[in-house]
């Protein structure tokens, strides 16, 4: 991946999410009355990010750990995972208003000998699943059952609905498609197959009997609620990329985003509406009424992984917080 798509996909998510940070919580008229033309919409001088920023990193440090110590398998990639998602819940740089989901699920996982199966909020399918999870898409080296497993879990520590499994398995899959050069014209039609093919598949290596905490008949029964779901998105999404005028607000066509299955329809529609313009991508996902900050992030990381680093203006990533730590990781996997 010479165009080093690790790096443009790390940097484009933390740039994401300074651009949407400030917008979250707002409404486009507001957002446009605060910031003016939404093509012309600038960076923060102090681009700080949210907690969509500081979990990404918390992964892709779990995610290195686990790959340092060996081949990537459940138990080892668990502990170092767990250790980094309760250092991020003790920071005191955890002051982004994260949510609560993460909050409750950090506090269990914190408590010794608690199964982590007991700490994920099975009812819960909070974007914070999948806004996290680009590095598991990013790592080089794992196979697809690896890269699947390894999305899925680090949703369900804190994240344990079927849908947040699902969508963070198709949010890895679309990053590493796009950053092996998969022509993004194409990729909602190969993230459907993906998801028609996944459908029944409940993976007990990696989740173990995190299905029994559901009220769910069987574990295929659990998994395939979230894998339909999905596929319902990203009906939308295909129906949305032909149809949708890009002046309009995104969240109308795809869903405002706060949960996962819509982050990742919203963002990849932000994306998608602009392949080879990364920048007014961002700025379209973060002018829009839902979570912004979240969807720009995913938009950011869709970007930078199909156009790699140079898709990102040096004045901007030259200021966005986290660039040390986000230009490491991403240069050790590019290499």
């Amino acid at each position: 991946m010479s165009k080093r798509a690790a790096t443009g996909a790390l940097l484009g998510l933390a740039l994401g999410d300074a651009l949407g940070f400030p917008t979250e919580f707002n409404d486009v008229p507001s957002i446009l009355a605060k910031c003016g033309p939404w093509r012309e919409m600038e960076l923060p001088r102090q681009a700080f990010v949210s907690d969509d920023t500081q979990m990404t990193l918390a992964v892709g440090r779990g995610l290195r750990t686990a790959m340092d110590r060996g081949y990537l398998a459940p138990k080892r990639l668990e502990r170092p995972l767990r250790e980094e998602f309760v250092d991020w819940y003790d920071s005191p740089e955890n002051n982004r208003a994260p949510g609560h989901t993460c909050l409750t699920a950090c506090a269990l996982l914190k408590e010794e000998g608690r199964a982590w199966q007991d700490a994920g909020q099975v009812g819960s399918k909070g974007c914070g699943a999948n806004m996290r999870v680009a590095p598991v898409g990013l790592a080089p080296g794992l196979s697809d059952e690896q890269r699947s497993g390894a999305a899925q879990l680090q949703s369900a520590l804190t994240h344990g609905h079927p849908t947040a499994l699902a969508a963070s398995d198709l949010t890895a899959r679309a990053v590493r498609l796009l950053a092996q050069g998969t022509d993004p014209t194409g990729l909602v039609g190969q993230l459907r197959s993906y998801a028609l093919d996944h459908r029944t598949h409940y993976d007990h290596t990696w989740l173990g009997d995190l299905w029994t905490r559901s009220q769910d008949p069987t574990p295929e029964h659990f998994i395939a609620r979230g894998w339909d779901e999905c596929l319902a998105v990203l009906d939308r999404l295909q129906e949305a990329v032909r149809t949708v005028s890009p002046e309009t607000d995104p969240c109308l066509a795809t869903g405002a985003g706060w949960i996962a299955e819509e982050a990742l329809a919203t963002g990849l529609l932000c994306f998608l509406l602009f392949p080879d313009e990364p920048v007014t991508a961002l700025r379209r996902a973060a002018c829009s009424s839902g979570d912004s900050d979240s969807i720009a992030c995913l938009t950011g990381a869709f970007a930078g992984a199909w156009l790699g680093e140079q898709a990102w203006p040096a004045d901007w990533t030259e200021r966005v917080e986290y660039r040390g730590d986000l230009s490491a990781l991403g240069a050790l996997w590019d290499a």
